[in-house]
């Protein structure tokens, strides 16, 4: 006969382990249940293995960049934030720092020392975790949890925090399991979009341009109803389209776009917000040091010479001329391709390809200051199965582990 546990989480991620780990301090008997051979895939790979934990930002900072449903953080975030978290960390033995002030890492640069620091904590406290275990249904009676059921075992317990993740990096375990969980017990999800990835862009010129990063670049959207979508930040063509930071902030934003039009066209700013005036200011003062100057010259003085060149050429503008010679309205429309460059998205790599999802388990069915389900008792979420996502920089992982953190504490 299975033994009876006090709480059951279902995934050993950053969410299901810190919120594993909280109950067991507590005196509580813990089970953690991993479908993977091994805790921790998708932490491992967070950052390209060098584990952006958090960073440094204020509690109410903190929750604007997670946009409007922010605040539903409030509490979670109030009771273990960036400060807590580090300091729980240095208690199990993993030292961590800011070199740059802002993210926060471990000092080894590896996922794999938060991940033994974990696993280690958990042996210590006594919690048993049990991996290659995938729960295919939860048990409820009378709008209680009462256990789940796996594919080879059933284990009981009046608690269970679901901490499954979403869709992103199905490789890594990622299959949507807790949505399908829940929704068998009454719980709904909004749309599911896959997030921080690539996108792709239906303009081919973009493939010359790969050599370079493009830094302060802004991108918005070029649409009437959503203009008010913009990010800025660091910027890389690739063989299809745009990469680097700011497109993984802001594919959050245009993957459900893609979904309803289609495609989205933005415009890019790749002159660090420099305006036609000043533009035209600098080709002509740069045309007055060098008056041999071609026009792929004295772009290539404001940006690399390979994307210079295309943006001479889709413009219209021989890149072997000088200034000199140029139309007026030829030269006007090269500056305010300079200024705004458009770019037209057509697609991505799907979920195989998101670090993220966007979407997840609707907030309004969740109890905020504990992490409950409103429809069943002893049901608790943490993590990205909930409709909350952020941007790069530590902002998922810190959501992760505070929701955890006040799941773990099993408040009814």
């Amino acid at each position: 006969m299975s033994k009876n546990y006090d709480l059951i989480v279902i995934g050993a991620g950053a969410a299901g382990m810190i919120a594993a780990i909280k109950a067991a301090r507590d005196s509580n008997s813990v089970l953690l249940l991993e479908k993977l051979s091994q805790i921790g895939a998708k932490l491992k790979a967070t950052g390209g293995g060098r584990c952006n934990l958090t960073n440094t930002l204020s509690n109410e900072d903190f929750m604007a960049k997670f946009g409007r449903d922010g605040r539903f953080m409030q509490d979670a975030i109030n009771n273990f934030n960036h400060k807590d978290l580090i300091e729980f960390f240095k208690e199990i033995g993993v030292d961590t720092h800011a070199p740059d002030g802002f993210r926060v890492f471990p000092t080894s640069h590896s996922s794999a020392t938060i991940i033994s620091g974990l696993r280690d904590e958990m042996q210590k406290i006594g919690i048993d975790v049990l991996c290659s275990q995938k729960v295919e249904k939860l048990l409820c009676t009378d709008n209680q949890i009462t256990g789940v059921q796996t594919h080879s075992d059933t284990f009981t317990a009046q608690n269970v925090i679901i901490a499954t993740g979403g869709l992103g990096y199905p490789t890594l375990g990622a299959e949507g399991d807790g949505y399908s969980l829940v929704c068998e017990l009454g719980h709904n999800t909004t749309e599911l979009h896959p997030a921080m990835m690539p996108l792709k862009t239906k303009e081919i010129w973009v493939a010359k341009c790969r050599a370079d990063t493009i830094a302060k670049a802004e991108l918005r959207v070029d649409m009437k109803k959503h203009k008010k979508l913009k990010v800025s930040g660091d910027l890389i063509f690739t063989k299809s389209g745009i990469r680097g930071p700011v497109v993984l902030d802001f594919a959050r934003e245009i993957t459900p776009l893609i979904s309803k039009y289609g495609e989205v066209p933005i415009l890019l700013n790749l002159t660090k917000g420099m305006n036609e005036e000043q533009i035209t200011k600098h080709i002509k003062d740069a045309a007055l040091k060098n008056q041999e100057a071609t026009m792929h010259e004295l772009i290539s003085t404001l940006l690399p010479s390979p994307l210079a060149l295309e943006l001479c050429l889709i413009s219209g503008v021989d890149p072997d001329a000088r200034l000199k010679v140029i139309s007026g309205l030829s030269r006007a429309k090269l500056i305010n391709y300079l200024a705004w460059t458009p770019l037209t998205i057509t697609g991505h790599d799907g979920f195989k390809m998101a670090m993220i999802t966007r979407g997840g388990i609707v907030l309004k069915e969740i109890n905020p200051k504990t992490m409950q389900s409103k429809i069943i008792n002893g049901l608790y979420f943490c993590g990205e199965v909930m409709n909350l996502d952020g941007p790069c920089g530590g902002y998922n992982l810190q959501w992760s582990f505070a929701s955890g953190h006040l799941a773990g504490e099993l408040k009814s």
